[in-house]
C-alpha cells in the first residue's frame, strides 16, 4: 500500500501560506507540494469550506489563510483531507473459522487501535501555530525554499 501523504503535503502548504503572508497561487503551491495545480485546488477546497483558507481570483489573487493558526489542530487538517488510514498494515488471513487467524487478528487489532488512538491524540494536541513557530525558529532568511 502506497503511503498517503495528503496530510503532510497540506501542512507543508499551510506553513508556506503562513510564512509568505500574502496570497499564493495554485501554481506556486503546486511547486511546494510537487503536484499539479488542480490537485492543490481540489485539496484546499475542503479547507476553504471549513473556513481555514480562502481564495481570490484575478491579478494578485491566490490562496490565503482565513483563520488564526492557533485555532487549527493537526487533527482538524487530518479530518479536512478525508481522514486517510493512519496505519497501512493489515491482516494476512481473514478466515473467521481459523483460530490462529483469530488470535493473530485480535492481537494486531489491539495494537492498531492503540497506535491510532495515540496518534489522533497527538494530532489533536498539536496546533498549526506550533509548527509555524518551529519553522520560524529554524528558518534562515538567506536560505529560502523555492518551489520545484
Amino acid at each position: 500500500m502506497k503511503p498517503d501523504n495528503r496530510l503532510s503535503a497540506v501542512l507543508h502548504v499551510l506553513l508556506h501560506m503562513a510564512h509568505h503572508g500574502q496570497p499564493l497561487t495554485s501554481e506556486a503551491l503546486a511547486g511546494y507540494m510537487r503536484t499539479h495545480p488542480v490537485v492543490v485546488r481540489r485539496t484546499l477546497a475542503g479547507l476553504r469550506e471549513l473556513g481555514y483558507v480562502a481564495s481570490s481570483k484575478g491579478h494578485g489573487g491566490g490562496w490565503t489563510l482565513a483563520c488564526d493558526l492557533d485555532r487549527i489542530t493537526l487533527l482538524d487538517v487530518y479530518r479536512a483531507v478525508g481522514a486517510p488510514p493512519l496505519i497501512a498494515l493489515g491482516h494476512q488471513h481473514q478466515d473467521p473459522a481459523c483460530l490462529v487467524a483469530q488470535a493473530v487478528n485480535r492481537a494486531l487489532d489491539d495494537g492498531f487501535q492503540a497506535a491510532e488512538r495515540l496518534l489522533l491524540e497527538r494530532l489533536a494536541q498539536t496546533r498549526l501555530s506550533t509548527l509555524a513557530a518551529d519553522f520560524s525558529r529554524h528558518h534562515h532568511p538567506d536560505c529560502t525554499e523555492a518551489p520545484a
